[in-house]
């Protein structure tokens, strides 16, 4: 992770994931073993594969703490539909 740029660390906290088992989760909220699994069958190409390595590294390196001041200032939720129940 060499000459890390502060952009990438924002966008694993705004990102969802666009597919697969935990499609639309923030990237930063993977599960670990969804990552390893990434990890040994081969990161997708591209910026997704770039940022999922990332978010591993930081997971597997226990640097979580780092992305607190990033997530207190970003909006991770979804517009939650309203439901009411009579």
């Amino acid at each position: 992770m060499e000459g890390l740029n502060p952009e990438i660390l924002i966008e694993i906290c705004q990102v969802r994931m666009p597919f697969g088992k935990h499609k639309d989760t923030i990237l930063a909220d993977l599960p670990i073993s969804y990552l390893e699994w990434f990890q040994s069958q081969g990161m997708p190409k591209g910026k997704l594969g770039m940022q999922l390595a990332t978010i591993y590294e930081i997971k597997i390196n226990g640097l979580m703490d780092l992305l607190i001041p990033i997530r207190g200032k970003v909006n991770t939720q979804k517009s939650k539909n309203t439901v009411y129940k009579f």
